[in-house]
């Protein structure tokens, strides 16, 4: 498949329990970044729904293919001409207390083209802050890498970015994907040297889009959306609250620092 050159953008949000609140901003700021020439927009992990109790991320849980966030994206995308990743939505899981955290690429024509259900489930415990994933997600099994008109991507949700042999084992690519909703101490500590890191040693752009700020629960995530450059380079950053990062996937510059560093044909194992 050739490919094309890109504007892509990423979607910083602070969602909330009211799902339909949640796409209406969402909606805005795609238009928004649609505005500015985005072709690929990336919507944040749990863009429509963070609640009180993960309970209510159960409950708000759709059957693929068919509910109304799903119904949403595909209008949207239809709508705008533009390709949408919704970072991640509720998915129905084999058992009721349980969900699939899944993101979903949808093409310009509102056509869902990819599914990815995350594999690496976010542990955490210091203090009073404590997070167990496992207790109310049912994990996916297989990486997932989707052609597009803009090249490989690869689709990956917050906690999997600390796993870096989920991406070798899609590579090579041109663009990695890592919507999240990462927690204001690890993220402080770890998300941009982590980011970096992963563009860097796969030689690709590399779109980081979160959940920014303090929501009505009282949780606060870290925000800090990022566009890297696979040289390293930050091409865009949104620090906290709703908005959008945005920058142009250049093939000619992939091109160029691979071929002046190539270590990916240097890889021995």
């Amino acid at each position: 498949m050739s490919v094309k050159n890109c504007r892509i953008a990423g979607i910083q949000m602070i969602s909330g329990p009211r799902v339909g609140d949640n796409l209406e901003v969402a909606g805005r700021l795609i238009a928004d970044a649609v505005d500015q020439g985005a072709q690929l927009v990336v919507l944040p992990e749990y863009f429509p729904i963070i609640g009180a109790t993960d309970s209510e991320r159960v409950r708000a849980r759709e059957t693929y293919g068919n509910g109304p966030v799903q119904d949403w994206l595909a209008a949207t995308a239809a709508r705008h001409e533009v390709w949408i990743v919704a970072g991640s939505i509720p998915l129905a899981a084999t058992y009721p207390h349980q969900m699939r955290n899944s993101s979903l690429v949808f093409n310009d024509g509102g056509d869902c083209v990819a599914r990815y259900d995350k594999i690496h489930l976010f542990g955490f415990r210091k203090g009073d802050e404590s997070y167990n994933e496992a207790a109310f997600i049912e994990p996916g099994d297989t990486p997932v890498a989707v052609d597009t008109p803009f090249g490989r991507i690869a689709l990956s949700i917050c906690y999997d970015l600390r796993f870096p042999e989920l991406y070798r084992s899609l590579g090579p690519v041109d663009l990695i994907l890592v919507p999240a909703a990462f927690t204001e101490t690890t993220g402080r500590a770890h998300w941009e040297i982590l980011l970096r890191a992963r563009a860097i040693e796969n030689q690709c752009y590399l779109l980081a889009v979160g959940q920014g700020g303090r929501h009505e629960n009282g949780r606060q995530t870290h925000g800090n959306s990022l566009i890297v450059d696979p040289w390293g380079d930050i091409l865009d950053r949104k620090a906290k609250g709703p908005g959008v990062v945005i920058a142009d996937l250049d093939h000619g510059r992939l091109a160029e620092i691979r071929e002046s560093l190539p270590a990916l044909a240097h890889r021995k194992l």
